[in-house]
């Protein structure tokens, strides 16, 4: 792969759960296909790389691991709420780090829409930041009209 400042360098990073890595790796591959001067790297733990890694992927996407800082996938049902807090407050710091080693450097960053640190860790390099929701159409419509539902129940008026 071209490294010259030419390549625009895409790192994606996705909520550590099947329902939102399978979507990024998608996105990612549909954009490789589509342009040559692309390289994507998408960050996962080390334990979802161990799942994914020898799936069929371009030339120009790549994996990079941060520790295993949250609970196995395997058991994070028993616990949920540990493992949500942990993906908040844990992943954070080495993608961070991450970020500030990868090379070429990075251009643009894809992360999941619940990763809340994602954007202040691209704005705070100048990296341009774009979340990707993985939500159905009908549940980001139901959460969008959140509001005004509640409205409804609460009113007076009927």
């Amino acid at each position: 792969m071209d490294t010259s400042s030419n390549v625009l360098h895409v790192v994606a990073v996705p909520y550590p759960g099947r329902g939102h890595i399978n979507p990024i790796i998608n996105l990612c591959k549909l954009l490789a296909s589509r342009k040559n001067d692309i390289q994507i790297t998408v960050v996962v733990t080390e334990e979802w790389l161990g799942f994914i890694g020898s799936d069929p992927k371009p030339n120009n996407i790549s994996f990079r691991t941060i520790p295993n800082v949250l609970p196995s996938e395997l058991v994070r049902g028993a616990n949920y709420p540990a493992f949500y807090e942990a993906v908040m407050t844990k992943m954070e710091a080495p993608f961070e780090k991450l970020l500030d080693q990868i090379h070429p450097p990075v251009t643009a960053i894809i992360a999941d829409i619940e990763l809340l640190w994602a954007v202040p860790a691209g704005r705070w390099r100048n990296i341009p930041v774009a979340s990707l929701s993985t939500l159905s159409a009908s549940v980001f419509g139901l959460l969008f009209r959140n509001r005004e539902l509640n409205l409804l129940g609460n009113s007076n008026t009927f």
